[in-house]
């Protein structure tokens, strides 16, 4: 490898990792404001959102320059492959951060009521996720990463059975309904991020070994 296409490849992992950085924050801040009720944080997630737009066209723009001006083969064209697709992933995990922000906001307008279903434990396995995701890639941990996509069926379990007990309250208490929506609205939105960091482990190890594991490829 070259010394300038070496110190374009460090330029471009800074990037990305101050993305991740970005993105993971987003995301707590949000889940914060529904479980606090605090508003003024769910609008600051809304706030930062074109940040995080801005630095994924920056992202973007630069590994493109990177293929143009460098032609990169064999693993550095996995590089650059898998940070193009990752970068995607972040920026749709940071817009789904701000869908929750929006449903935090409806909440805390709303009369205040126990959650009905285990949205913080639906969290914490979504947020292991992205963590581990986010550190397979630092580390280029490909075990670690394989172990991220084993996890995502547990999310859409708890997914399941959220709409279940929400179908079940709709029936016995339809006042209730409006908050009920909002909070079912979450939940989806932590699976489809539980789904996004699972795409991310998925490029992790396709960067590392050089295998394509979406839809049970590469067994």
């Amino acid at each position: 490898m070259s010394v300038h296409l070496q110190r374009e490849f460090n330029h471009l992992k800074k990037q990305l990792l101050s993305l991740c950085a970005l993105v993971e924050d987003q995301v707590e801040a949000a889940v914060r404001a529904l479980m606090d009720r605090d508003e003024d944080l769910a609008r600051r997630v809304e706030a930062r959102d074109s940040e995080i737009d801005h630095r994924e066209v920056e992202v973007e723009e630069e590994c493109l320059k990177t293929l143009a001006l460098y032609q990169p083969v064999a693993n550095d064209l996995r590089f650059v492959v898998a940070a193009l697709k990752i970068n995607n992933d972040l920026e749709r995990i940071g817009d789904l951060a701000v869908n929750v922000a929006r449903k935090a906001l409806n909440v805390a307008r709303e009369e205040r009521i126990e959650i009905p279903f285990d949205l913080p434990g639906m969290w914490q396995k979504t947020q292991g996720m992205l963590r581990d995701s986010i550190d397979a890639l630092v580390n280029l941990d490909g075990p670690l990463a394989a172990k991220v996509c084993a996890r995502d069926n547990e999310v859409d379990q708890m997914k399941r059975e959220n709409r279940r007990k929400a179908e079940a309250i709709f029936q016995e208490d339809p006042r209730r309904a409006p908050v009920i929506l909002n909070l079912l609205a979450v939940s989806r939105n932590l699976e489809r991020i539980a789904d996004h960091a699972t795409n991310i482990a998925e490029d992790v190890v396709y960067l590392v070994e050089g295998r394509i594991i979406r839809h049970g490829g590469g067994e």
